[in-house]
Formats: C-alpha cells, sequence, structure tokens
C-alpha cells in the first residue's frame, strides 16, 4: 500500500495507452458518424393529415405516405483508419496522443492506486479473500475519483482525436494538450474542462469495476484450476482479454454519449446542440436507432481488448520488477 500501486499502474497504463491510440482514434471517428444529424433531430411532432374529405357525415383524413431515404452506409473501422491515412497521414493515427498520455497520468494512475489500495485493505480485512462484489465496489470507487481527476485530459484528447474530421475552416488545431487545455479554460470558461464530466465518472466506474474485478477474478479462477505454477503469460493474456470484452460491451453506450457531448461546439449566444447527456442519448437514438450507442463496438473491442491485454500483461512485468521494493 502507498505509492507503489499508483506507480506500478501508471506505467502500465501510460504503455497501453500509447500503444493502442490508433485504435481509440478510429473508435472516436466512428462514434461521431452521423452526429451532425442527430443533434439536429427535432422533438417528435403530430403529422398532419394531406387531404380530408366527408364520407357518410363522417371526415376521413388520408395521412401523408413519407418516402424517408435510407441512411448511408457507414464505413467500419477498416475504412475509417484508411481514410485517416489518405487524408492525415499515419502521423495523423497519433493525434492527440499527448492528451492521452495525460489522460492516463491522471485518470489511470489514480484508479489504478486507489483499486489497489483498496483490494489490499478488504483482501486483508476479510481473511485473505476478495469476493467479487467487493472487487466491483472497489473498481466502482476507483473510476469515479479517477475520472474526475482526468476529466480535462480526456475532454482534449477527445476534441484533437475529432479535430481531423472537420473541415478545415472548423479545425480547432490544438497545437498540444496544454494548448487544448488552456484554449478551452480561456475561450469556454474552466468549467468547460468538466464537460460531461458526469458521463465520464459514470463510464469510469463502469470500465473500472468490469475491467479490473474480472481480470482479478478470471487469473484467480485459472489459478484455482490449474495451480499457482500456471500464473504466466498465457493466463495474464487469457484473463485481460477478458476483461477486456467485458468492460466494452459494458461501457460502450455511455462512452458515444461522451464522446459527443465533449466534442460538441457552443456557438456565442445559442444553445447547445444537447442540453444534457439524456438529451444527447434520446437525440442520437431518435435521429440513428437504437444501435447507434453501440456506434463504435468493433474498434472499441479491438482496442480494449489489446489495451486490457497490453495493460495487465505490462503491470505484471512491471510488479516484478519492483517486487521487493517499497515506496
Amino acid at each position: 500500500m502507498g505509492l507503489k500501486g499508483f506507480v506500478e499502474g501508471g506505467i502500465a497504463s501510460i504503455v497501453a495507452g500509447c500503444s493502442t491510440h490508433p485504435l481509440d482514434l478510429i473508435k472516436v471517428r466512428m462514434q461521431l458518424q452521423g452526429e451532425s444529424a442527430a443533434a439536429a433531430v427535432p422533438q417528435p411532432a403530430a403529422l398532419r393529415p394531406a387531404l380530408a374529405f366527408h364520407a357518410g357525415g363522417h371526415t376521413v383524413a388520408l395521412p401523408h405516405h413519407h418516402d424517408f431515404p435510407a441512411p448511408p452506409r457507414k464505413p467500419g473501422p477498416l475504412a475509417v483508419g484508411a481514410q485517416i491515412l489518405r487524408s492525415e497521414g499515419a502521423a495523423g493515427l497519433f493525434s492527440g496522443v499527448s492528451a492521452t498520455m495525460l489522460r492516463q497520468t491522471l485518470y489511470s494512475t489514480t484508479r489504478m492506486g486507489l483499486y489497489d489500495i483498496l483490494k489490499t485493505k478488504w483482501t486483508q480485512e476479510n481473511g485473505g479473500v476478495l469476493p467479487l462484489h467487493r472487487k466491483i465496489v472497489a473498481g466502482l470507487i476507483a473510476g469515479g475519483i479517477g475520472a474526475a481527476v482526468g476529466n480535462p485530459a480526456d475532454v482534449a484528447m477527445v476534441r484533437m482525436q475529432a479535430d481531423g474530421r472537420l473541415p478545415l475552416a472548423e479545425r480547432r488545431n490544438y497545437r498540444s494538450v496544454g494548448d487544448a487545455i488552456g484554449r478551452m479554460a480561456r475561450d469556454e470558461g474552466v468549467r468547460s474542462l468538466w464537460r460531461g464530466s458526469s458521463l465520464t465518472v459514470n463510464r469510469a466506474m463502469i470500465v473500472t469495476a468490469s475491467q479490473l474485478a474480472t481480470y482479478d477474478q478470471a487469473k484467480e479462477a485459472i489459478l484455482a484450476r490449474r495451480g499457482p505454477g500456471a500464473d504466466g503469460l498465457a493466463t495474464h493474456v487469457a484473463a485481460s482479454f477478458t476483461a477486456g470484452i467485458v468492460a466494452a460491451a459494458a461501457s460502450n453506450p455511455v462512452d458515444v454519449v461522451k464522446t459527443r457531448m465533449m466534442n460538441m461546439k457552443v456557438a456565442p449566444g445559442a444553445p447547445p446542440p444537447y442540453a444534457g447527456a439524456v438529451d444527447c442519448a434520446l437525440k442520437t437514438v431518435r435521429s440513428e436507432g437504437p444501435m447507434a450507442l453501440y456506434k463504435g463496438f468493433i474498434p472499441t473491442v479491438m482496442r480494449q481488448g489489446p489495451f486490457t491485454v497490453v495493460l495487465f500483461v505490462t503491470l505484471e512485468q512491471v510488479r516484478k520488477v519492483f517486487k521487493g521494493v517499497e515506496f
């Protein structure tokens, strides 16, 4: 207990975040597909009949028949990645990587360290065994606090990742994460740095609880079946990939709404495109259907899987390096 868990978790998180950044960028671009239509969707209104006539003393109304065009086919993750390479070059896949590093330093270091402290403390109090529900509670607490700390970097990361999809005249062109945070605070107020923070906290609680608790539970189950000698790379990969799938499925709807809330542009004197998280979710579903909340799910899995594998495999190796070292 102490700083050790924070240092180990921070190192592993930064390595995992930077190595999977292009996958996260593709996920964000896919989650923003169709956003303009969603933001502009009006509240549902009653349709007036196109024609009314009298028949036998009764008024008969014939409704409008609307021919709605089929929505355009959305490009998949490979097509989005290729589009980024064509329009922005290889460097475009690492847009916002400085914000990712800051986010992992603030958010993930905090959540990993707090989870380690809570898990160690509660395990000792519970006779050396920590049940799944206590792991989930530890993850919820650690994730919520970590997200509150790292929200400014999260907003900056989303904006820097999304900038390349905008027309040249509308791009923000942040030079770095420091420039992004400084300009947001100056132009939009300090409160803008915590835009979408409720969603960030909710998502982080879900991700941390599902990711860390699932990893620990899966690893314990494998070792209980195969013995302590199986505590190696294969076990770490299997447990971490399982954790990544569970975290992706649990968090994707919140992640879509969070991404859109953070990326929205608010013109001076104009109402924001979304009044809040619920309004954003409702407009998205009305405009694009319920499955829009799972936009980017494949790249989310493609990112969460490798991210979680790199995170925990690196964490296990860092723990070996720091074994016996107290700080």
